[in-house]
């Protein structure tokens, strides 16, 4: 099904065109201090044909093609098609394939509501997200490499989209794109879609537990099978797959940090980085349990007749689950609102019950992590400049009304940890509380490997710099794409600077666990006593849990 306005995104991309050029041929010295091969603007900058951008995986040769220097392959298929029998399954395997299949164009975006994504005039230009065409044959990734196949063992970044567990895709934003980063550090840059939503994430176990035992995290396994593929198939893009680190932001930051807590994970992950998204618990079983038999009683159909939910076409069905997960909601004492309704679930099996990183001897215990936020996720006065002009007493009545109860400690707690900043600024750090990721990193600093803590507050010179340091705009900084998303960051030299810096920092903790590198100040591990945390803005520096005092008031 073709829901996305083509027209309007190419026009969009005009903004970025040029500057994505420029940007390309300004990242010419790697992450390792070592001169990286560079294209001039005047050479040919593409190269596609019969013999070039060739690689075999283990279903079958993929041409792509070589994009000023790197080669890029976009929709290989790592999984079969979900649609039909295949729906709440467990991912299977791709048919194998004669000949060369291309592989220049992304794969379809995984089932999900994109109706009116293009209405809200600031948002579309600020983000012009890439959505093509919606189908449930979705399980592909895309692989940029500096090499093929060449006996270089390159780490490998395994980025996992945002969009919560119901929206995105792999190449959503231009910030996902892997390009630089892989000129930049020598490195393979995968990405890959997944199912999403009611699509996978329908608990049919209550239902028929023997034949849909996994359809509460068909989802997540999807993730699994894409990182078996690169185990399996990585070395022949010039990457190790004895090396995979995998990133994500928002509920991409959420994805890691629960496939770090899967045992089956074992060896197809090595590292962890968690951007502006973290869990430490999956949904109820019992909850989603009760919410499967639920929607099947919303569509009117007996346990025999599943195969009627798997032949119903995807958007109905999407329609018919968010209808039921409203309904059963209501009955289970709540508003109708419930968010997360489909998501991971702690199946005991795939997925633990309890809090994650709990088992000191889990395989997650290996696995160092990195987390990291913005200091204004949410920035409400960047469309409404009135706000600016807020004064204490009208912000201790906002928090009081989000908060549910007296704003006057919170705003006075907040007040006292940063005297310096104005009440519209304070507003951005209360609303973007750094409780969920504390206590991400407060569990797993449980474990033997080493945790590291960042707090990302650089405010782009757009809106009038009303955009402060909001959800998302890190990912570009990470990835090397300031002057590709300049609808986030404005590009040129300032963003630049803090990029080569937090991209060197992620080259580093890829290779070797740890994010020290040159670009920044010492970067001690987070330990719960001392809080350390790298701040990552024009100027970098290390400060000690700032909002200890401040977040407190928040539980109380």
């Amino acid at each position: 099904m073709k829901t996305v306005k083509s027209k309007v995104m190419k026009g969009i991309s005009l903004l970025c065109a040029g500057a994505f050029a420029y940007a390309i041929s300004a990242c010419s010295v790697g992450g390792t201090g070592q001169r990286q091969d560079s294209v001039s603007q005047d050479e040919q900058q593409l190269y596609i044909g019969d013999s070039i951008a060739v690689a075999q995986t283990q279903y079958g040769k993929v041409r792509g093609y070589i994009l000023r220097g790197i080669y890029t392959f976009c929709g290989i298929p790592y999984g079969a098609s979900t649609a039909g029998e295949n729906r709440f399954m467990p991912p299977r395997e791709p048919e194998p394939w004669e000949g060369i299949r291309p592989a220049v164009f992304w794969g379809d975006t995984a089932p999900q509501k994109t109706e009116g994504k293009y209405r809200n005039t600031y948002s579309t230009f600020t983000d012009h997200w890439n959505y093509y065409d919606v189908s449930e044959d979705c399980l592909m990734l895309n692989v940029w490499t500096p090499a093929l196949a060449d006996g270089k063992k390159r780490p490998v970044l395994v980025w996992i989209h945002g969009g919560g567990f119901t929206n995105g895709n792999s190449i959503e934003q231009d910030s996902y794109r892997g390009e630089n980063l892989s000129r930049y550090g020598d490195i393979v840059f995968v990405s890959l879609n997944h199912r999403l939503g009611p699509i996978g994430f329908s608990d049919f176990s209550g239902v028929d537990e023997k034949m849909f035992a996994e359809s509460g995290n068909a989802g997540i396994l999807d993730l699994v099978a894409g990182l078996k593929w690169v185990q399996r198939n990585i070395a022949r893009f010039g990457g190790d797959p004895g090396n995979v680190t995998i990133m994500g932001q928002s509920g991409g930051g959420a994805k890691v940090c629960t496939l770090v807590a899967m045992a089956e994970t074992k060896g197809l992950l090595h590292k962890a980085v968690a951007l502006s998204g973290n869990i430490t618990c999956a949904i109820d079983n019992n909850y989603s349990a009760g919410l499967g038999k639920y929607i099947l009683k919303e569509a009117g159909l007996q346990p025999s007749q599943m195969n009627k939910l798997q032949e119903m076409p995807w958007f109905d069905y999407i329609a018919l689950a968010d209808r039921a997960a409203a309904k059963y909601d209501k009955l289970n004492g709540g508003n109708g609102m419930r968010r997360g309704a489909f998501g991971p679930v702690g199946d005991g099996f795939h997925i633990p019950m309890d809090t994650f990183y709990a088992d000191p001897e889990a395989p997650s215990a290996h696995v160092p992590m990195l987390f990291s936020t913005t200091t204004c996720e949410f920035s409400m006065s960047r469309d409404n400049a009135s706000l600016e002009q807020i004064d204490k007493a009208q912000l201790v009545e906002m928090v009081g009304k989000m908060k549910g109860k007296d704003g006057a400690p919170i705003v006075e707690a907040y007040a006292n940890a940063f005297p310096d900043k104005s009440p519209i600024e304070l507003l951005g750090l209360i609303m973007s509380s750094r409780e969920d990721v504390m206590k991400a990193v407060n569990a797993k600093v449980q474990q033997s490997a080493p945790v590291y803590l960042a707090w990302f507050g650089w405010e782009p010179p757009l809106f009038d710099g009303r955009m402060r340091a909001f959800h998302c705009l890190d990912i570009s900084f990470w990835l090397k794409n300031t002057d590709v998303m300049l609808t986030h960051t404005g590009g040129g030299k300032r963003p630049r600077d803090l990029s080569t810096k937090m991209a060197d920092a992620l080259l580093s903790f890829m290779r070797t666990g740890n994010p020290n590198c040159a670009s920044l100040p010492q970067w001690p591990q987070y330990t719960p006593d001392k809080g350390a945390t790298m701040m990552l803005n024009d100027r970098c520096e290390v400060v000690y849990d700032p909002d200890r005092e401040a977040r407190k008031a928040l539980a109380e």
